[in-house]
């Protein structure tokens, strides 16, 4: 079985989880290509990538979302239609897809079958949690942004047959948990100085902001930022007391793995977003809407509380591969028939 392995480049949890789901599917009697898409991560796959292309990329801005006017400009049409118009999807016998728009239209063109392995799968599914507020468009761009015909979702719990805890990467595994006095935060639709004049407001704390913003290390009174580093993150988030994030699904779910107390800012105008701070909300996380002076007193009670969330997430991705490529396998022995 010829197999293509498309990834969203966009942000560093499909790349995160990648590094897990690679080599089980190298494990297996399979010829695997890999394909990423995007130019927001901050980490390498240590895997031989064969398409490597721009895609459509969604850049982070610095007030609590995506920067529309950014990404628009970022985005040419006419490059994109290329990339859907060259990758060869039909050399392959199965095309699984990480959220990744440029196979996933490919595939869609070509009345070619297009299994979804993603977070993004789950969080679409009527089983999965919603925010009160309807979000028609953001419901809309991520329905459309990467069509597959066949869903496998991940997310904090397990809500259908078809749906999966998270994958929890041998990194956040294996590393000792213990309990410091700082707190970690990640919120990369932030500007370093909009984090500093929120959180320099509480004065018995010491913050550990791994910012997108910035390639040196500076402190603002009890604040410290510093550039993205896989390693000091990791080694942060598993010393620390608390973690201050976006509302993504990698690093909450890594978090609440590691037993850690955990408060989360969905990134405005992010449909995803605002569903996994439903769903986190809906299981004890707190939410605050924005980092806004006006939730600071949220902010302080979170920090002057211990309160954590159990979770069980057993690592389960190599049977969740196998489910897939036998599923695969037996739809294609009877399209045959």
């Amino acid at each position: 079985m010829k197999v293509l392995y498309a990834i969203q480049g966009t942000g560093n949890g499909h790349l995160s989880r990648a590094t897990e789901i690679i080599p089980i599917l190298k494990k297996k009697n399979i010829d695997l290509d890999i394909l990423v898409s995007g130019t927001q991560a901050d980490i390498q796959i240590p895997h031989k990538i064969k398409y490597q292309l721009k895609g459509c990329s969604f850049i982070f801005g610095k007030k609590g979302g995506v920067d529309l006017w950014r990404t628009y400009l970022k985005t040419n049409t006419v490059r994109l239609q290329k990339e859907i118009k060259r990758i060869p999807v039909d050399d392959y016998d199965l095309v699984i897809n990480d959220f990744e728009p440029v196979s996933a239209w490919a595939c869609k063109l070509k009345g070619k079958d297009c299994v979804s392995f993603s977070h993004q799968a789950a969080v679409l599914s009527s089983f999965a949690p919603k925010p009160k507020k309807n979000d028609l468009l953001g419901k809309m761009i991520l329905t459309k942004y990467a069509p597959t015909t066949k869903q496998y979702g991940l997310h904090f719990k397990a809500y259908t047959d078809a749906m999966f805890t998270p994958i929890v990467r041998k990194e956040i595994r294996n590393t000792p948990v213990t309990q410091g006095d700082h707190y970690t935060v990640y919120l990369p639709s932030y500007s370093d100085k909009k984090i500093i004049k929120m959180l320099s407001q509480i004065k018995n704390v010491h913050w550990d902001v791994f910012s997108k913003h910035t390639d040196t290390h500076f402190s603002s009174e009890n604040v410290f930022i510093r550039k993205i580093n896989n390693a000091a993150f990791i080694h942060s988030m598993s010393n620390c007391r608390g973690i201050l994030c976006g509302a993504g699904f990698e690093t909450p779910a890594e978090v609440l793995h590691m037993g850690k107390k955990l408060m989360v800012i969905p990134m405005k105008g992010q449909y995803e977003q605002q569903c996994n701070a439903a769903a986190l909300k809906e299981m004890g996380v707190p939410v605050i809407k924005s980092l806004k002076l006006k939730h600071l007193n949220t902010l302080k009670e979170w920090v002057d509380t211990n309160h954590t969330i159990a979770v069980d997430y057993p690592d389960i991705t190599e049977q969740i591969i196998d489910r897939i490529l036998a599923e695969v396998s037996i739809n294609q022995r009877a399209a045959t028939v």
